[in-house]
């Protein structure tokens, strides 16, 4: 399948499955509760037990933070000892994880690893016992275990090599144990606010009406076009759980913005339902210049004096396509759009110039976006 093929096939099934981007969602794909939200957490540790693919023996904190651990431990280390030690199976890295809403201390979080010296590989490591803080300096979480890495790198003496995907990414899946949890109450005095994930007005004054109609007037408001406050109904105050277990499985459908996005790399185009065109004239040419070369060989008749040369032939042609002048008329929908521009046989890389001289005269009812 062409390039032009593939870019006809993913505009037409915009075109036939565009009745879906009207199709209702649940509250809970819409909105997001205020104050239930992940938190990032971050920690410096170390990676033992590599096969010679740490860090160098002149990176400053990694030797370091090895000398300060091995101090811990008990064993006496002396500071001039601190540039002297050559621990190549040892790396520095950053352990970064996710810390979810309602999570409770001893339940597990999966973490991931990443080297900030000049480690080759973090294949085969083990991290050790590594604290994570959040953004308020406390600690939260401490990770530690047997890390996977999902590639490789190996390298010969005379500097070739091979290199699958990043050895120096790694993971430790349920690797950090939760030690502090995050306080969180929700509906605190009976009554909470949700976000939405996509401000407008129009999905805002429809998300208030369905509560409104499923749980009586007044359970909620919208405050601006992303943000609603809903109140907890008499009959839910002491199950709030439950209040927005059912509010969350209520349908509402979305409002969307007449888009038009364009990706001028991959030649992908995908149109809102709610594009539309006013009557406009359009004419696409493109102007093709072919050129070939071909070398002839002159040869001198028999017993002549003359020499046996390469002639150089150059021969060139230039084409301009014509198209005729197609008008669109005001109004029309997405599908009348996609069958315009397929009548005049645009190409991908013809597209962005084309949306652009429509919006800049005028006739384009849409936001057009480029990426």
């Amino acid at each position: 399948m062409g390039r032009w093929a593939r870019w006809t096939v993913i505009v037409m099934a915009v075109v036939f499955l565009g009745g879906s981007l009207a199709e209702a969602a649940r509250i809970k794909d819409l909105v997001s509760i205020e104050g239930v939200r992940d938190n990032q957490l971050v920690g410096y540790g170390l990676v033992i037990g590599l096969d010679g693919t740490g860090d160098d023996n002149g990176t400053i904190f990694t030797n370091q933070s090895l000398a300060s651990m091995l101090q811990r431990l008990g064993i006496t280390i002396s500071p001039g000892d601190v540039d002297d030690m050559k621990a190549e199976n040892v790396a520095a890295v950053m352990v970064t994880a996710v810390l979810p809403p309602f999570a409770r201390a001893g339940s597990k979080l999966d973490v991931k690893i990443s080297s900030i010296g000049n480690s080759e590989s973090l294949r085969g490591g083990t991290l050790l016992m590594t604290p994570l803080k959040g953004p308020d300096g406390k600690v939260y979480a401490v990770a530690q275990g047997q890390v996977s890495v999902g590639g490789f790198s190996f390298g010969g003496a005379a500097g070739g090599g091979v290199q699958k995907n990043h050895p120096t990414v790694a993971s430790v899946s349920g690797g950090a144990l939760i030690e502090r949890e995050v306080p969180l109450d929700f509906a605190d005095g009976g009554r909470f606010r949700m976000a939405l994930q996509s401000p407008d007005f129009s999905t805002a004054t429809r998300i208030v009406e369905a509560l409104n109609t499923a749980f009586g007037p007044r359970t909620a408001q919208a405050l601006d076009g992303g943000t609603l406050e809903v109140i907890v109904p008499p009959g839910f105050q002491t199950t709030p759980v439950a209040f927005l277990s059912r509010m969350e499985a209520i349908d509402v459908t979305p409002d969307t913005y007449a888009r038009v996005i364009l990706n001028e790399r991959t030649g992908t185009v995908v149109m809102g339902e709610h594009v539309r065109v006013s009557t406009v004239a359009i004419s696409h040419g493109n102007l093709s210049i072919l050129i070939k070369e071909r070398i002839g060989v002159s040869q001198p008749r028999a017993f002549g004096k003359g020499q046996t040369v390469a002639v150089p032939d150059t021969e060139v042609e230039v084409e301009e396509e014509t198209r005729k002048l197609m008008v669109v008329p005001a109004g029309v929908s997405i599908g009348e759009v996609v069958q315009g521009l397929n009548a005049i046989g645009v190409a991908p890389s013809d597209l962005v110039a084309i949306f652009q001289a429509i919006k800049a005269a005028g006739a384009l009812q849409a936001d057009l976006q480029i990426i």
